[in-house]
């Protein structure tokens, strides 16, 4: 009984470690991206309506609140239409219904809506306002490419987003870098423009001031950025947790993840928008196997001009490992895949010995 109670506080502890990195990434962004807006209006208080200090910060709050606002209405909107989705009549795919609905009533979350991606690449997503109205989209190329178990694995790290709501926290947040980056580059080319077509003066200092904005917005950007591609990060290790715990073969997903990546490598182009949604980043899978590529003679072991599975596995953790693989890292929507893969073979590997428990979902992440 003891050993029982100390698995399951290990498991919510480390599930609250994913709700408090929501949580702390919500704040970090939303406090520096506030304070960044409250710069904005003090030197357009000064230079251009002159309000007073009451009315700058009941702007700032209200402009935050009614862009979260306006993110979580429209954001799931804008996704579908850019996917190009084409929801599932019933008795359409009875084999994929019939998995996601196995593996959600299993799960315990709502049957999500299903629909298909008309994309060759192999890849899936979640998106949504909510757990209730959640959306699964498949690609074509994901059914096609993967066998049954592979894509067992998929559906099921999808429905782990959903259990853990963090794709709803996503939605919200990964607007604000792009609002940062754009207002640097709005703000920095109009400050260049002004300051050369005006003299030293009151206009003339303006255009100083716009271009501090977009230096400023530009750090704001790096920094929300940062906070927001962090979170992506750990909540595929906890997705791909989840994964292994519901389907209870956590080498389908690790063979969907190496097929995935691989897939996406070759794809002749990369979706525009919402990388961070998707299990597996088309730019960040090409960028994998590239460099891999690049270095093939020392990973080819047997000298046949092939990398077998064995020898491809050790070039992704070798490649890894590399310091600038490590920090390129910082700034990528998803986990390198070799350590995606490296957390399902603990988790295996615990399975195989009987000791592994539904209280140890989370244990190696």
């Amino acid at each position: 009984m003891s050993i029982a109670i100390v698995g399951v506080g290990l498991s919510l502890a480390r599930l609250s470690e994913l709700k408090l990195a929501m949580g702390t990434s919500i704040f970090i962004a939303s406090f520096i991206f506030g304070l960044f807006l409250l710069g904005i209006i003090f030197l357009l208080q000064y230079y251009v309506f002159g309000f007073d200090l009451i009315t700058g910060l009941l702007l700032v709050l209200g402009g935050i609140a009614l862009f979260i606002l306006f993110q979580y209405l429209v954001g799931p909107a804008i996704v579908a239409a850019t996917a190009r989705l084409h929801y599932l009549k019933p008795g359409e795919n009875p084999w994929l219904e019939s998995t996601v609905r196995e593996l959600a009533e299993k799960s315990g979350v709502p049957m999500p809506k299903v629909a298909t991606v008309p994309n060759n690449t192999p890849n899936a997503f979640v998106f949504g306002r909510s757990a209730s109205s959640a959306t699964l989209a498949v690609h074509d190329g994901l059914l096609r490419s993967l066998n049954q178990d592979e894509i067992r694995g998929v559906i099921a790290h999808e429905l782990g987003h959903i259990k853990h709501r963090d794709f709803i926290v996503m939605t919200v947040l990964s607007a604000l870098p792009l609002i940062a980056y754009l207002i640097a580059q709005v703000a920095f080319r109009a400050g260049v423009i002004s300051s050369y077509s005006r003299g030293r003066n009151k206009e003339g200092n303006a255009g100083v001031a716009l271009v501090a904005v977009g230096v400023v917005s530009f750090i704001v950007y790096i920094i929300t950025f940062l906070a927001v591609m962090r979170l992506s990060r750990l909540r595929e290790h906890y997705a791909d947790a989840y994964s292994a715990y519901l389907t209870g073969s956590p080498r389908s997903l690790e063979s969907g993840l190496a097929k995935i990546t691989y897939g996406l490598s070759i794809s002749p182009k990369a979706p525009e928008g919402a990388r961070a949604f998707y299990i597996g980043d088309p730019a960040q899978a090409k960028q994998e196997i590239s460099e891999i590529m690049e270095n093939k003679n020392n990973y080819d072991l047997d000298k046949d001009g092939v990398l077998d599975e064995r020898e491809l596995q050790l070039a992704m953790e070798k490649e890894s490992k590399s310091t600038w693989v490590t920090m390129n890292s910082w700034f990528a929507t998803h986990p390198p895949t070799f350590k995606r893969i490296l957390l399902l073979r603990e988790i295996e590997n615990e399975m195989e010995t009987g000791r592994y428990t539904t209280d140890r979902v989370y244990a190696h992440v």
